[in-house]
């Protein structure tokens, strides 16, 4: 088989035709859009370039892009060699290409494609994988060499994911069936069923018209769902016993992400995630707390397991309880990457105790809350060492409807020290058992803050945080799931004004 030799100028203004040791075959082109997969390329190292966090050249973000090949057959190879882009497979060269001397995006994407081709043409396992794969494998090794949470996102599953950020059109309402009866399970504050009047326990009798006695939870939502704007009239029998019906305008509804439950005398609010609506209904909960005629004792913010969301909720939940100061400081190589967000004046139930939950899958903007709470003395923190989730993605639609994350700033907390890597340390550990558990709270009981050597050296932290000091930093109180403990622990400190004092530590100045 023949070298084949392509000058620069035929990748900038075309993709020809390519000899493969299978024999002359058509571009990628006649096998999936090659236009739209140079399109795909060009958008993304267009996009990636600029906002990653250390500055990488376009031609090695498209070199580390074409091992997604080798990872579909590992017996392609592709190097840089004396000004040569060189692919070969079984040690038979398949194509040899000048490298070009620009950095032009859309100069690598037509390389990359070429190349692809060539990798097309004389790999079985390749030819399997099929456009898509050959996608997710180019992000997947480009992204590898980057950090943990840059990644490719493929069409349908970011499709889904745009819905669950926005919401989708609907009710707001959660159904499911007690017997041959249709209850409403759950009510999204300030969707159409809330503002109705709908309340958890209601029994739904017809949708425009048609009765749901008998019928499938999936087809009677089927008959609520539909177009925003659209109308639909509901008729249902409230918890009081009365029969209503109203006429519903559907509306894009985010999910729901805050659950208020009461426990004993404390409010404990379970947040899942940080969606477009999270921080005031956030706001919304605690006011209804404080309308309510015996308000509660304390606050419980229940963060485990709460992976993150959108940074923004949560500066805004945390705005909502703290007075003026920083919340945190988010630092990039894109200059809309890098943002001091702070608070404003005016506190939400000021003078009423407040307790942080979080455990070791507590991540990203739910650190970022837990952490300015905690900074700020403001709210105990009580669990487990958090993930270390301190990097903050930005996205980017792509022309195949799929999208990109890409990291493009790092966070620290109000004191200057970084979220990745550290993550947040408790103020109170439960992850050391109940022994453990009991002597601290005792020791809080008599204003002493056993955690507080162990506080102090995190916030001392500065960026970067090598592996093994981070690993000594989260010792004290090692990461683990959520556990019965942590309620008990946040009720110990509600009732003990000198214990919950103790554990805030002094109070830090604000930046």
């Amino acid at each position: 088989m023949a070298i084949i030799r392509i000058s620069v100028l035929l990748v900038l203004f075309g993709v020809g035709r390519v000899q493969a040791q299978t024999g002359e075959v058509s571009s990628v082109g006649n096998l999936f859009a090659t236009d739209r997969l140079v399109s795909l390329y060009t958008e993304s190292l267009t996009f990636i370039t600029p906002r990653i966090l250390n500055a990488v050249p376009v031609s090695q973000l498209t070199l580390w892009g074409l091992q997604g090949l080798t990872a579909l057959d590992p017996e392609i190879t592709t190097v840089q060699k004396d000004g040569h882009l060189q692919m070969s497979r079984q040690d038979k060269m398949l194509l040899d290409l000048m490298a070009p001397n620009d950095e032009a995006p859309a100069t690598w994407a037509r390389i990359a494609v070429l190349m692809t081709s060539a990798g097309y043409a004389a790999s079985p396992a390749v030819h399997r994988a099929g456009a898509q794969g050959i996608v997710q494998g180019f992000f997947d090794e480009l992204f590898s060499h980057i950090d943990p949470y840059s990644r490719y996102v493929p069409p349908t599953e970011a499709g889904e994911d745009r819905t669950r950020r926005a919401g989708r059109a609907g009710l707001g309402l959660t159904i499911g069936q007690r017997g041959r009866l249709m209850t409403v399970r759950a009510v999204v504050r300030d969707s159409p069923g809330a503002i109705a009047g709908i309340q958890p326990g209601a029994i739904l009798l017809a949708v425009d018209g048609q009765r749901t006695k008998s019928r499938d939870a999936r087809t009677i939502g089927a008959l609520m769902a539909g177009p925003e704007g659209s109308a639909v009239t509901l008729c249902w029998r409230g918890r009081d016993g009365r029969t209503r019906d109203a006429r519903l305008i559907r509306i894009t509804v985010p999910s729901e992400t805050v659950f208020a439950e009461r426990h004993a005398d404390m409010l404990v609010l379970r947040i899942t995630s940080f969606s477009m609506s999270t921080a005031s209904h956030i706001a919304l909960s605690v006011r209804d707390m404080l309308a309510e005629p015996h308000p509660v004792a304390g606050i419980v913010l229940d963060l485990r397991d709460n992976r993150g969301g959108l940074l923004r909720q949560a500066v805004t939940a945390a705005d909502s309880f703290l007075p003026a100061g920083v919340i945190a400081t988010t630092t990039g190589r894109d200059a809309d990457a890098s943002h001091i967000w702070r608070s404003a004046e005016g506190e939400l139930a000021e003078n009423v105790p407040l307790v942080v939950l979080v455990n070791g899958r507590t991540a990203s903007s739910a650190e970022v809350l837990a952490a300015a709470l905690s900074d700020r003395g403001r709210a105990v923190v009580v669990g487990s060492a958090t993930l270390g989730k301190g990097l903050v993605q930005t996205i980017d639609p792509l022309p195949d409807g799929g999208e990109l994350l890409v990291t493009w700033s790092r966070v620290t907390a109000p004191l200057g020290w970084p979220l990745q890597a550290l993550g947040v340390l408790p103020q109170v550990c439960t992850s050391l058992g109940w022994e453990a558990l009991n002597r601290q709270l005792a020791a809080l009981s008599a204003g002493l803050q056993p955690m507080a050597p162990a506080i102090k050296a995190e916030r001392a932290a500065r960026a970067p945080v090598a592996p093994l000091e981070a690993l000594t930093l989260r010792a004290p109180c090692p990461a683990a799931e959520g556990r019965p403990a942590d309620l008990v622990a946040a009720q110990a400190l509600i009732a003990d004004p000198v214990a919950y004092a103790a554990a805030l530590l002094p109070p830090m100045l604000d930046r």
